[in-house]
């Protein structure tokens, strides 16, 4: 990494999604048709009917919702990483708290994005999200019109594939081979719907996805050639319901 970017304010953050109803039945008529268009083309690597491949539908911002929006930063006059989460089941609400944090905070030319495999996930289902809830795309994520260069998004995974584009590496690997606590302690990404749906639990959710956020900071700090975050430089306390 440059010395540019240890310059740069960056912003980690990690998001969970749920599909947007509990079940296929719930699914307006509309909606089932266009979701069976989807799942005929899942079925050429998932086996099962639409109805039960709805379970899926979190991945995709067209079907799916955002749940828990985590960040992370370096708040300078503490020297400690800050993470914080936004929750709830109210996803427009969610969404604007996570925009006034970056245009209050994160909108000047220095500031970044860092998610693990955030230019094809993380980065485009908020932007779409926050299309479909009609709220403005802060400035980290407006890239309508700019360069390449001009964007100002890392992603974790892409930095590691070193331009070999076909190679796919997830976080809990990059955390074992680099000696990082892995960030899967309690439920992984496939089981997020569940716990959403069937328990109602989203600050089980909140809390998981904050050590998502926590490992991607690490994984950067490895890149850069840094010391890892210390248990006593973390601050990983606010966990913000959004009704």
């Amino acid at each position: 990494m440059t010395s540019q970017t240890n310059r740069n304010q960056i912003v980690f953050l990690d998001i969970e999604t749920a599909a947007q109803h509990p079940n296929y039945d719930s699914l307006s008529e509309r909606m089932q048709l266009l979701w069976n268009k989807k799942a005929a083309l899942l079925s050429k690597y998932e086996t099962g009917t639409a109805d039960e491949l709805y379970c899926k539908a979190g991945i995709y911002a067209e079907f799916g919702k955002i749940v828990c929006i985590s960040v992370g930063y370096h708040e300078k006059q503490s020297s400690k990483l800050r993470i914080k989460s936004f929750f709830g089941h109210h996803e427009g609400n969610l969404l604007l708290s996570f925009v006034e944090l970056l245009n209050k905070h994160f909108s000047s030319e220095n500031d970044l994005l860092c998610a693990h495999n955030g230019k094809e996930f993380d980065f485009p289902y908020i932007s779409r999200r926050l299309l479909v809830n009609k709220i403005s795309l802060p400035r980290l994520l407006d890239i309508s019109g700019k360069k390449p260069w001009e964007i100002k998004h890392l992603d974790t995974m892409e930095l590691w594939k070193f331009g070999d584009y076909k190679h796919y590496t997830s976080l809990d690997l990059l955390t074992a081979i680099f000696d990082i606590p892995s960030p899967k302690q309690d439920i992984d990404g496939s089981q997020v719907n569940d716990v959403y749906w069937k328990t109602g639990n989203v600050k089980r959710i909140a809390e998981y996805c904050q050590n998502d956020v926590l490992a991607i900071a690490q994984v950067m700090n490895v890149y850069q050639g840094k010391d890892l975050w210390k248990e006593e430089s973390i601050e990983m306390c606010e966990l913000i319901e959004i009704y």
